[in-house]
């Protein structure tokens, strides 16, 4: 089990920042070989059930998640989500939070706990490192693009 985090500034209203990184079936786009779907009506609240259906062919698993914090930001207060990684293969959890940053701009903090199972201890730092590395880059696309 791994735990990570990764901090960004965007020049984005909190709002703004929040539908980009909280606009789930976006997060396919971002990650290569992986699309997203929502199993819940919308809108998005605790109980909201999230598939990211990573890899290709037999090679490929469901990253199951359900949020259980939902709290959009307001004109200045900060927002935070939280999603509970409930896959076979896939557990742990990820926050994601959106709060003002200097120059009207928006502080993202994203952490993440993960737990792949079947994976030895032995790769935890490899499993941190890429883990970073790619949800950095999520986050990066997330914000660049409306």
């Amino acid at each position: 089990m791994v735990t990570f985090s990764l901090e960004r500034t965007a020049p984005l209203p909190l709002d703004e920042a929040w539908r980009r990184l909280t606009t789930w079936p976006r997060h396919g786009d971002a990650v290569p070989l992986t699309r997203v779907t929502v199993e819940t009506p919308g809108p998005t609240r605790p109980g909201t059930v999230i598939v990211a259906r990573s890899g290709a062919g037999p090679l490929a698993f469901d990253d199951r998640m359900e949020v259980t914090v939902w709290e959009p930001p307001g004109e200045e207060t900060p927002g935070r989500c939280r999603l509970e990684k409930r896959g076979r293969l896939v557990r742990g959890w990820a926050e994601i939070e959106v709060r003002p940053g200097p120059g009207g701009r928006t502080r993202v903090l994203w952490r993440e706990e993960l737990d792949v199972r079947l994976l030895p201890s032995a790769f935890d730092r490899a499993l941190g490192g890429s883990g970073r590395y790619v949800f950095g880059r999520a986050v990066n696309h997330l914000l660049r693009r409306p």
